[in-house]
C-alpha cells in the first residue's frame, strides 16, 4: 500500500476517534478528569452566587431552591457572579414536590429590574402528564422555545424521579451539548451569529413558578475550555 494512502487511512481513523470522544461525556477514571475542574459551590455557603433571599438556601451540602409548603410566585434564579463562555459544567440535580419544572441557565444574563434571566437553559422536569424535559435545551426569555430535546424512551429509563441525576453541559463556540446520566439529550449548533458572538454569561440555578417544589443542586464544578 502506498505511503500516501496509509497516511490518509490513519488520519481518517484519528478524525473518527476524536468525533466519538467529543460526543460522549468524559469518562471517570480515564485520566481523572476531575482534577481539571474548579468547584464553584463550596457546599457550605452561597459565596460567589447571588439571588433572592429566602428562595435559596444551603442544606446537606446542596443548594436548595424553593420550598414544599407554599406556591412559588415567580421564576427565581441563583446566579454566579462570574461569567463563562466555553466550558464543561458538571453537577447533580433533583426535583421534588408538586411542581415539575426547574433548570440550569448558562451563557445567560439577568434582565434589569426583573426576576427573569435571558439565555440558554438545560431543563429539568415534566410537561403535561409525562413528557420529560430533562436535559432539553430551552431558550429562556429570548426565543421562548425548546431548541432541542432528548429521546423520550431513553429519558424514561435513565431519569431518577425525586433522586439525584448527573448533568454534563458542554459549550464550545456555537455548539451546545447536554448529557443526563451519561445519555446525550442535546447536540445543538447555534445558527444565529448574533447569539454565538455574545456567547458569554452567568450560570444560574432555577426554581420555576407554580406549585410547591424544591430543586436541589450539588457537586457543581466547571472546566473552562480554550
Amino acid at each position: 500500500m502506498p505511503a500516501s494512502i496509509r497516511l490518509l487511512l490513519v488520519l481518517s481513523v484519528l478524525s473518527q476517534t476524536s468525533f466519538l470522544l467529543a460526543s460522549e461525556p468524559p469518562k471517570e477514571g480515564r485520566i481523572d478528569p476531575e482534577e481539571a475542574f474548579d468547584r464553584i459551590f463550596d457546599g457550605r455557603t452561597l459565596k460567589g452566587w447571588e439571588g433572592k433571599k429566602g428562595v435559596f438556601r444551603v442544606e446537606d451540602k446542596a443548594i436548595v431552591a424553593g420550598n414544599l409548603k407554599t406556591k412559588i410566585p415567580n421564576n427565581e434564579f441563583l446566579c454566579t457572579k462570574m461569567k463563562y463562555s466555553n466550558f464543561e459544567l458538571r453537577l447533580q440535580a433533583k426535583l421534588i414536590g408538586e411542581g415539575k419544572n426547574a433548570g440550569i441557565q448558562f451563557r445567560s444574563k439577568r434582565i434589569p429590574n426583573h426576576h427573569e434571566v435571558i439565555g440558554y437553559q438545560a431543563d429539568i422536569g415534566v410537561m403535561g402528564r409525562d413528557h420529560s424535559i430533562w436535559g432539553a435545551l430551552y431558550d429562556e426569555s429570548r426565543r421562548r422555545k425548546f431548541l432541542a430535546e432528548g429521546d423520550q424512551d431513553k429519558l424514561r429509563k435513565t431519569v431518577k424521579t425525586s433522586d439525584w441525576n448527573d448533568f454534563v453541559i458542554r459549550c464550545e463556540g456555537p455548539r451546545v451539548q447536554i448529557w443526563v446520566n451519561k445519555v446525550q439529550t442535546v447536540d445543538y449548533t447555534e445558527k444565529d451569529k448574533g447569539i454565538t458572538a455574545s456567547g458569554i454569561g452567568i450560570i444560574g440555578l432555577q426554581i420555576h413558578s407554580g406549585p410547591p417544589a424544591e430543586a436541589w443542586y450539588r457537586n457543581i464544578r466547571i472546566r473552562e475550555l480554550n
